[in-house]
């Protein structure tokens, strides 16, 4: 029998901040638990929210996490290490970009930064079984994005020992996972090396098929590549744990597709949009998850180019509240279910008793 999902939640990266109430966890755990969410995504590197290196040594300390969100009415979803999982692969073409997602002893020195994004990874496995959470959520980095498109035509084995290197990295981390009991999510996603469905194919053949090696399923990044988004969910279901409820539009024009030419997010042709101001197909989306027994968290994950971002927070909880499906126990038209006396069913069909 299908599963229910759970929800509705958010992940609170886009809106904390330095004003009360997105200042410290009880405050924005509480606003979160107003709007109508159950469950709260937490960043782990904003230290206004959360300390993970605490969390990772202290036990007490996570027990007294979980008593802030529940005394708030809220629970732990997941918990982000996106910034991190960045570092632990970055090209150098974006070491400066990146520093920024780095602490300043780290800047200017690749080495350095992605040991300090390792050993985070880690503190997020055991920061996560500390917790009692099953999953959580985190991108891959990038070590082949800049040769996206093969033109110059990329040196043959390119792509192959850029995947053979991600995997070499990962897997000692995914091993730390395997032992906390704790899925990985990545979020598939341009800017990563792991951006579509064969992408995270080659990834995880390289971490060899790692059981902890999984999806967390955004579908704004796969409507903006053009991607099937819906029959993604059809082929990668058993490997999605968990699911960011992100809506976009892609608009293309004489002008521009889907690299929207440098724009402005308000002049893209791809945008990131509200929940509801967008194209994704929620309806179709809630409905295949349900089907193939996804029962973790929806969380609503905003961005949006031209809304408010707490209006956006407001009608996220309804929105996702309005697309969960309570599970039925039998289909309508199963009005003989149960029903399994030879006798009876031989009768039904006109055959004499033995």
């Amino acid at each position: 029998m299908a599963k229910t999902m759970k929800g509705p939640a958010i992940f609170l990266a886009q809106f904390a901040g330095e004003a009360a109430p997105f200042n410290s966890l009880p405050s924005i755990a509480k606003w979160a638990a107003g709007l109508g969410y159950k469950g709260v995504q937490i960043p782990t590197w904003d230290a206004r929210l959360f300390d993970l290196k605490k969390a990772a040594s202290s036990k007490t300390y996570c027990d007294e996490v979980k008593g802030i969100c529940a005394d708030a009415g809220v629970e732990i979803t997941e918990l982000s290490t996106h910034l991190q999982g960045q570092l632990v692969a970055v090209h150098p073409a974006y070491d400066t970009q990146f520093d920024g997602f780095a602490p300043p002893a780290v800047h200017n020195n690749p080495k350095a930064r992605q040991a300090w994004a390792v050993e985070q990874m880690e503190f997020g496995a055991k920061a996560s079984q500390n917790l009692g959470l099953k999953a959580s959520v985190s991108f891959s980095g990038a070590l082949a994005f800049p040769y996206l498109y093969p033109w110059p035509q990329r040196p043959s084995g390119l792509i192959e020992e850029a995947f053979a290197e991600l995997g070499r990295r990962w897997k000692p981390i995914l091993d730390k996972y395997e032992d906390a009991g704790v899925d990985v999510g990545y979020e598939i996603h341009p800017g990563e090396d792991v951006f579509d469905g064969a992408t995270f194919e080659m990834f995880l053949d390289a971490v060899g098929g790692h059981k902890r090696c999984n999806i967390n399923y955004d579908p704004s990044h796969f409507l903006l590549q053009q991607l099937d988004y819906l029959a993604f969910i059809d082929i990668y279901h058993e490997r999605i744990k968990a699911f960011h409820v992100k809506d976009a539009e892609f608009n293309p024009d004489g002008r521009q597709g889907v690299y929207s030419g440098y724009q402005g997010w308000v002049n893209r042709a791809g945008r990131f949009r509200s929940l509801g101001d967008g194209q994704v197909d929620f309806s179709g989306i809630f409905s295949k998850l349900t089907a193939y027994d996804y029962d973790s968290w929806a969380v609503l994950e905003w961005e949006c180019c031209l809304k408010h971002p707490e209006d956006g927070a407001a009608e996220g909880a309804p929105f996702i509240q309005n697309h969960l499906i309570r599970v039925t126990e039998r289909a309508f038209d199963d009005f003989a279910e149960g029903n399994s006396d030879k006798a009876a069913l031989r009768k039904m069909m006109g055959i004499e008793s033995e």
